[in-house]
């Protein structure tokens, strides 16, 4: 028996490699998310959170929220996870999930986008959810923060200003 030819384009070949493991990379990057969140420290807002960051050589760290009556100096879950990862050596990753206690899932504050940005490409996946796991939200780190800052070498990576015109600006 000879074998076929496969008749799909290379683009649907590659997506039908990847769409698996995609599936189970979001599932268990959830599961290790929301074993993470039972170490929360959050009595001041009682709002738990898990996360788990996938570095480029396949470990996952993960972190959960570290809160402090001083409101300024808690750790979110997001950030826990990359110092974690840092520490341990890894500087590019490739999907974080996040988990929280509650009814919807919610999205990464500021500084957690601004950290997230400093390490990820734009492109990579954040699957945001729930403990219950009903529902999940899949987003990417540019989609969050569009036009992040970023510090390249003597200069500053900014948004490009288009010239005002007659005096004014746009």
């Amino acid at each position: 028996m000879t074998a076929q030819a496969d008749k799909r384009t290379p683009r649907q070949q590659a997506h039908a490699r990847t769409a698996a493991p995609r599936q189970s990379l979001q599932t268990r990057l959830l599961a290790a998310a929301r074993a993470a969140i039972q170490q929360a420290y959050a009595p001041y807002s009682n709002f738990p959170v898990g996360a788990a960051l996938l570095a480029e050589d396949e470990r996952i760290f993960t972190g959960a929220n570290l809160e402090n009556a001083s409101y300024g100096l808690t750790l979110c879950a997001e950030r826990a996870a990359v110092v974690q990862a840092v520490h341990a050596g890894a500087r590019q990753f490739l999907a974080l999930a996040i988990v929280v206690q509650a009814r919807a899932p919610v999205a990464p504050c500021g500084a957690c986008r601004q950290v997230l940005a400093e390490f990820c490409k734009p492109e990579i996946p954040i699957f945001c959810g729930t403990v219950s796991g009903r529902s999940v939200i899949r987003t990417t780190v540019g989609r969050l923060l569009p036009n992040a800052f970023h510090l390249k070498g003597a200069g500053v990576h900014a948004l490009k200003q288009t010239p005002a015109k007659h005096g004014k600006h746009p």
